[in-house]
């Protein structure tokens, strides 16, 4: 089982769109999806917003055949949104007249009404806005890229996905592939930093076999997956073979591993 690249670029999926409206959206859209990454939770309000007016820009134009000037305000936010919903069936699609707007509505109020730094409580509610911030920003990207070019759901998703990786020092993406800069970690080590790079989807222990270079695949399995599943640094399930890096793995990382890259400029 490998882990496949997604086969387009999001610059490419949605080549229809005007270069600078594509130029913004993939900057302010990379800024967000990073902030969320390294847990700035109380910027992603922020970037959220600017992200929402970049997308009812590619909206209007996708409609209309124009759009607000990035120069320029967008203006009353409710009102353009309900000027797409308005709009006829034939200007676009439904996605983009009617799901779309709807979605930015919400993530522009999410932004305006919720100020994504209060506290109190039990819950983290910075943590639960980011979050529902980021799947509002994914979806709205997908449903873009589906109607901008016409890719399976899946691959549009392996593209948002694509767009941002935890930012480490020591990891080189290569050819589909990933390496450990540092060659005199372990195996364990190295292992930790590949599955830190990817906390959601976990990666195949074949990949991770063949990404720290171990010269043999059965010794990997028994004396460095093993054992990190046994110390409970990993979550390794033998019939799916994926590895997903627990919450005791990730705060070794970030304990031991990156404390000694912190300086480090990146590669």
């Amino acid at each position: 089982m490998n882990t496949k690249p997604p086969s387009h670029s999001l610059e490419t999926a949605l080549s229809i769109i005007p270069k600078k409206l594509r130029d913004r959206l993939i900057k302010n859209y990379s800024t967000l999806k990073n902030e969320a990454l390294e847990g700035h939770h109380d910027t992603i309000g922020h970037q959220a917003g600017k992200l929402a007016e970049v997308i009812i820009r590619i909206a209007q134009h996708l409609a209309f055949g124009s759009y607000t000037p990035l120069t320029s305000n967008v203006g009353n936010f409710k009102n353009e949104c309900e000027k797409l919903e308005n709009s006829p069936k034939t200007a676009a699609s439904e996605g983009i007249r009617l799901l779309i707007p709807r979605a930015l509505l919400f993530l522009y109020s999410l932004r305006n009404k919720r100020d994504f730094g209060h506290a109190g409580g039990e819950v983290d509610a910075n943590e639960i806005d980011a979050f529902t911030a980021i799947r509002v920003a994914d979806w709205c990207i997908c449903e873009l890229i589906r109607n901008c070019h016409n890719i399976p759901l899946e691959e549009a998703h392996k593209i948002c996905d694509a767009i941002a990786e935890r930012k480490l020092p020591v990891v080189w993406s290569v050819l589909g592939r990933k390496r450990v800069l540092d060659t005199s970690l372990s195996y364990r080590d190295q292992t930790l930093l590949l599955l830190y790079g990817d906390l959601d989807e976990g990666v195949a222990s074949e990949d991770l076999f063949e990404w720290v270079g171990h010269s043999h695949h059965s010794n990997y399995r028994r004396d460095v997956l093993g054992k990190m599943h046994d110390a409970r640094l990993v979550e390794w399930d033998k019939e799916t073979e994926m590895v997903i890096i627990s919450p005791t793995g990730i705060n070794d990382v970030e304990k031991r591993l990156l404390e000694k890259y912190k300086s480090t400029t990146p590669y």
